[in-house]
C-alpha cells in the first residue's frame, strides 16, 4: 500500500530538517533530497516498529501575512 504523507522542511545552518506532519517523526540531511530520503526511511522504520501507529489527518498547510512592527 502506498501512502502519501506531508513533510515540512526548513534549513538550520548547513542542515535541512524534515518533519512528517502526520506523525511525530523527523530527520535531517545535508541537502533537501537527503533530508527527505532520510525522513522516508525514518517513517518506514517507525511504521514497522509501531503496531498501531496514530496517523493524524493531513493538516492544512497554508501561508499568511503579518504587518511588521516599525
Amino acid at each position: 500500500m502506498v501512502r502519501t504523507l506531508t513533510a515540512a522542511v526548513h534549513q538550520e545552518e548547513e542542515w535541512y530538517i524534515a518533519r512528517c506532519l502526520e506523525l511525530d517523526v523527523a530527520s535531517q540531511g545535508e541537502s533537501l533530497q537527503q533530508a527527505l530520503a532520510n525522513l522516508r526511511e525514518a517513517v518506514e522504520a517507525y511504521l514497522e516498529e509501531v503496531s498501531q501507529p496514530i496517523i493524524e489527518a493531513t493538516p492544512l498547510v497554508t501561508a499568511f501575512q503579518i504587518t511588521a512592527a516599525a
